[in-house]
């Protein structure tokens, strides 16, 4: 069924351009999802659904003035036809009450871009019997989404962009009988059913570690390891402006120090913003192709991630990005660590598998703050002698990943997006594991 989307965009777009007046520019974006969703509890399915939905975003643009109106579309293209002129019925009355946009710059390059990532989706039945054959005797809590993804772009210039791509996310956590869990998780476009059984079996093994006496740990620094789904919620802060052009430029963003040249990262941290090959497609919201960009090589600030408005507003080069200037595929380059090494070379410290709820302490210091949750350990000797009562974290990722960083492991974990608000989303990340010799604990 996925593959009937194309053609509706398609015809969408032949009926605005039809429709438009001379003088008008127009920028039509569209969503599309046909996803199943199904969440356990105590390993067992306990409610299970289909959506299939689509929407479309339509920005018309005319004398420097633009403005926008998004709706939802349905099965039936006639009906589809008649919300489309709708909105443009109401952008036309709109757009003599807006003021003119200084920043407007549309990209009037006729440019194409199709990608179309059709691996098979895991067969629901053989992850169903997975679950009652690795779980069934555990408390498991989650929720398994998977189906196709489509976004499209048209503008009135010409360009035109299609991307499709399958994909599953089981997100899930393995609850002890004390009221402790280990949060888990699989995501990709190819399954593998050794793959998932090898991510349930090491959540298995940290659960019976839950179950030891509870470790109190005083304030001090300490030795850690950062599992990659914990990295993934600093990549996520970083995020926040990190790599943005109008946060850099506004003295806004917590890597300011780093782009000003007036710090440095270890020399092991490179970091891409790697769209090819990834769930996002090949161009931006704002209708411009996309293209990998090297934001930190070895530890030292390179591109940044610019939209055309900030390339207005900031006398910029405009590089794809969307309008929030976040990293859509954010890659942090392997190490040289094998996971099967980590204890061993861990030695005595934390082991760290989630960090929860980051903020900013001082944000031109990049000091975060968050908890720890989740299954995080004290190791001794390279051995686990049990979980870590929740504590608090205070540190500068100038630390973390500067002159405290000691290892990256070989092995990268791709962390697709869990949010479902609205439609299931196309970010991701792939992270390795950090060892480093000192994360500071407050409280």
């Amino acid at each position: 069924m996925s593959t009937s989307y194309r053609p509706r965009f398609e015809h969408l777009h032949g009926a605005l351009r039809d429709a438009v007046h001379p003088g008008e520019q127009f920028t039509l974006g569209y969503s599309a999802e046909q996803s199943r969703f199904v969440r356990f509890n105590q390993a067992k399915v306990r409610q299970a659904g289909d959506v299939s939905q689509a929407s479309a975003s339509l920005r018309l643009v005319r004398d420097g003035r633009q403005a926008e109106q998004q709706f939802t579309l349905g099965d039936d293209p006639q009906l589809d036809r008649q919300r489309l002129h709708d909105a443009l019925a109401q952008l036309r009355q709109t757009l003599p009450l807006l003021p003119a946009d200084p920043y407007l710059k549309l990209d009037e390059r006729a440019w194409h871009s199709h990608s179309v990532q059709e691996e098979p989706l895991p067969d629901f039945d053989e992850v169903l019997a997975l679950v009652e054959q690795q779980a069934g005797d555990l408390d498991l809590v989650g929720i398994y989404a998977a189906g196709p993804l489509c976004r499209g772009f048209a503008s009135s210039y010409g360009a035109f962009g299609w991307h499709q791509a399958n994909s599953f996310n089981f997100d899930w956590s393995l609850f002890h009988a004390n009221g402790q869990a280990v949060k888990a998780n699989y995501a990709g476009q190819t399954w593998s059913a050794e793959a998932f059984a090898t991510r349930l079996r090491l959540a298995r093994e940290q659960l019976q570690h839950l179950g030891r006496p509870a470790i109190t740990l005083e304030p001090g620094s300490y030795r850690a390891y950062l599992a990659p789904a914990a990295m993934d919620e600093i990549a996520g802060m970083l995020g926040w402006g990190g790599f943005s052009a109008q946060a850099l430029a506004t003295g806004n963003s917590p890597l300011q120090r780093l782009y000003n040249g007036d710090a440095r990262l270890s020399p092991l941290v490179s970091v891409a913003e790697q769209v090819s090959g990834s769930l996002s497609p090949a161009f931006s919201d704002e209708g411009s192709p996309r293209q990998d960009l090297t934001l930190i090589g070895e530890g030292r600030a390179l591109e940044r991630l610019t939209s055309a408005r900030s390339a207005a507003e900031f006398a910029l080069l405009a590089n794809g990005a969307d309008s929030y200037e976040a990293p859509c595929a954010l890659s942090l380059a392997p190490g040289s660590l094998a996971t099967a090494d980590i204890l061993e070379h861990l030695g005595t410290g934390l082991y760290i598998s989630n960090l929860w709820y980051l903020n900013y302490s001082d944000l031109p210091a990049a000091r975060m703050t968050g908890l720890t949750r989740f299954a995080t350990f004290w190791v001794q000797d390279g051995q686990i002698q049990g979980p870590v009562s929740t504590m608090r974290f205070d540190d500068s990722l100038y630390n973390l990943l500067g002159d405290r960083l000691e290892a990256l492991t070989c092995e990268r974990e791709l962390i697709l997006s869990t949010s479902t608000y609205g439609q299931r989303q196309t970010g991701s990340s792939h992270l390795p594991g950090a060892l480093v010799r000192g994360l500071t604990l407050t409280l």
